[in-house]
């Protein structure tokens, strides 16, 4: 599995998936510190989380850690696996092999979409017509790079959530 991001201090758990609901095993909890209020040494010394194509292990306690109820998770797995695979470091149109590597760009047309959630450039860029930069006004995320980070992006899905719902992610 590729190692990405060095910023989280415990292992990953297993997650299960039995007749469509998520179950997750026992885990430590993980740093509540984005790697923007970490210091480069602290990411350095810290144990890095991994990442695969078709796998959420992670999910109920990164998406707990976002302020996502456990009533959700099943939902958030289910989008998440739809919208980037389970990878964070997807953008849209981007191709990814099974360590979330990114192999190439199958198409051009969605390229502001971005990490767990691919959520979409009309929420973070500040001077979009319709949306008005929601994630830039809220939380100051004005550009696609934060939302490459797993946890940065799970709580700003939550915001879009709050403000709209599922919306963001299902057309009807």
């Amino acid at each position: 599995m590729r190692k990405i991001f060095r910023y989280f201090s415990v292992p990953i758990f297993c997650l299960g998936v039995v007749a469509g609901e998520v179950h997750a095993a026992e885990a430590p909890a993980i740093s509540t510190l984005t790697p923007m209020q970490m210091g480069a040494e602290t990411r350095e010394a810290t144990t890095p989380m991994t990442f695969q194509h078709g796998n959420v292990s992670w999910l109920p306690d990164l998406a707990t850690q976002a302020g996502w109820p456990k009533r959700t998770h099943r939902r958030l797995a289910q989008i998440i696996l739809r919208e980037s695979g389970g990878c964070p470091n997807r953008k849209g149109g981007d191709m990814v092999d099974k360590n979330c590597n990114i192999t190439g760009v199958s198409e051009w047309n969605h390229r502001s979409d971005t990490g767990l959630l691919q959520i979409n450039g009309v929420h973070w860029k500040q001077d979009h017509p319709e949306y008005a930069g929601l994630l830039c006004k809220r939380m100051s995320i004005c550009s696609q790079e934060p939302l490459l980070d797993p946890l940065t992006n799970l709580r700003a899905g939550k915001l879009l959530f709050d403000v709209a719902g599922w919306s963001p992610w299902f057309t009807n």
